[in-house]
This record gives C-alpha cells, sequence and structure tokens, in this order.
C-alpha cells in the first residue's frame, strides 16, 4: 500500500541586490527574513512540521530554510544542502525527489524559480493558474502538493497541488 505524502515547494525569501556578491552568497532582506520566519510559524500553527528539509545551498535559500526551521521549531542542523537545487532543471529536481528515502512522508524543499515553478506545473495533475501579477511562486510562497505514489516512482502529473500560499506583505 502506497503511502500518501507531501511536498512542500518553499521559495527563498526576498534577496537584497544592493549588497556586491555574487548570486550564490546574495542574502536575504529584512522583508525576506520576515517573509520566511511568517512561513515557518504557519506551518508550525498547521502541524506541516516536515520530516526532512532539503534546501539550495546558496546564501538566500539556506537562511530561508534555517529561519523558517527554527520558526517551526525545527533545530536548523538537520536541514541537508543539496546542490541539485541551485541553478538546476526538471531532471535535476526529479532526481532529488526520486532519491528522498521512504521513510519521510513530508519534506520541505527551499530553492528557486524558475526551476521550482516549473517543477510545480510539471508535477501537478491539473492545469495551474498563473495568478493576475505572473508569479505563481513569488518569494517565500509556499506550495503543498500531495504525492500519491513512492518518492522513487515520482512523475508527471503526479501529485495534487493543496495550495500555494504567499507571504503577507
Amino acid at each position: 500500500m502506497t503511502m500518501n505524502r507531501e511536498l512542500l515547494l518553499l521559495r527563498h525569501g526576498k534577496s537584497n541586490w544592493k549588497v556586491d556578491v555574487d548570486d550564490f552568497s546574495r542574502p536575504l532582506k529584512k522583508r525576506g527574513i520576515r517573509a520566511a520566519r511568517q512561513v515557518g510559524k504557519w506551518l508550525y500553527k498547521q502541524n506541516l512540521i516536515p520530516d526532512l528539509i532539503i534546501s539550495s545551498p546558496a546564501e538566500r535559500a539556506i537562511s530561508t530554510a534555517e529561519i523558517t526551521s527554527e520558526a517551526m521549531g525545527v533545530d536548523a542542523q538537520v536541514i541537508q544542502h543539496e546542490k541539485r537545487l541551485y541553478e538546476s532543471d526538471i531532471e535535476s529536481l526529479l532526481n532529488v525527489l526520486i532519491e528522498l528515502p521512504d521513510n519521510a512522508v513530508r519534506v520541505l524543499m527551499v530553492g528557486h524559480n524558475p526551476e521550482f515553478e516549473e517543477l510545480l506545473i510539471f508535477l501537478s495533475a491539473k492545469k495551474i493558474i498563473i495568478p493576475e501579477d505572473g508569479k505563481l511562486l513569488p518569494t517565500a510562497a509556499l506550495a503543498r502538493l500531495n504525492i500519491s505514489c513512492e518518492w522513487s516512482e515520482v512523475a508527471k502529473k503526479c501529485a495534487k497541488v493543496l495550495e500555494v500560499k504567499r507571504p503577507d506583505r
């Protein structure tokens, strides 16, 4: 019997473009920090604590994952850094999902656009309507997907999108 799994796709918080660093090292803005904390508190209140947290190693993604974890009451030490979540493609992201451990029922992945939006559209069994602002996953947005197969069987149109939660501005 296949257990229902849940994938939480969290786009990193708003990053600070005024800092003179390369893309990989770009930090969060104050707004990004607030939004990441808000997402973590929301996940905690909804009792949606992940079994596993995987993040892009980019500074803004790791910071988002750490702040979100802290707000959920989860030790940030458990966050796994996954280089395939940075500057990736659908195939790389799918490989990360396929390799997830069987005992992970709810997984939080923290990463980037356009890859996360593309993955969300790819996995969704139903057509996703893009919001009027053209942003399916703006910064610090969280998509919740129900996956009704084993991680190793994840494929196109295998998920039901439960919701896309945008942070308050």
